[in-house]
C-alpha cells in the first residue's frame, strides 16, 4: 500500500495497520457465530474498523494521526490479547500482526 504519495515516516505504520485490519476481519468472520469467541470477533471488528481509520489519517498525513495510533496500539494489544487465548489458525494471525501493528503504532505516537 506505500507509494510516494504517503509521507515517508508513516509507511511503515500505515503497512501495518493495514495488514492487521485484514487479519482482524478474518479473525472475526471465523468467530462470528460462535458464542464461544463473541468477544473476539467484537474486539477484532473494533480493531479493523480503528486500523482502517488510522490508515485514513496516516495516508493523508494528518497531524492527528499520531493520537490515533496511541489508541490503536492500545486497541491491537487488547485484541491480541484476546485472540491468543485461542488455537484456531486466524486468531494467532490476528494476534500476530495485532502485536506488530502496536509497536509500529508506538514508535510513530512517541516520534
Amino acid at each position: 500500500m506505500a507509494s510516494t504519495l504517503v509521507p515517508h515516516a508513516n509507511r511503515a505504520v500505515l503497512d501495518a495497520c493495514t495488514e492487521c485490519g485484514q487479519a482482524c476481519e478474518a479473525c472475526a468472520q471465523r468467530c462470528l457465530g460462535d458464542d464461544t469467541v463473541a468477544e473476539c470477533a467484537r474486539l477484532c471488528l473494533d480493531c479493523a474498523t480503528l486500523c482502517q481509520a488510522t490508515t485514513t489519517l496516516l495516508a493523508r498525513g494528518s497531524a492527528q494521526a499520531a493520537r490515533l495510533c496511541q489508541l490503536c496500539a492500545q486497541v491491537c494489544d487488547d485484541c491480541a490479547t484476546e485472540c491468543e487465548r485461542y488455537d484456531m489458525p486466524e486468531c494467532q494471525e490476528c494476534a500476530r500482526t495485532c502485536r506488530a501493528c502496536a509497536e509500529q503504532c508506538r514508535t510513530l505516537a512517541a516520534a
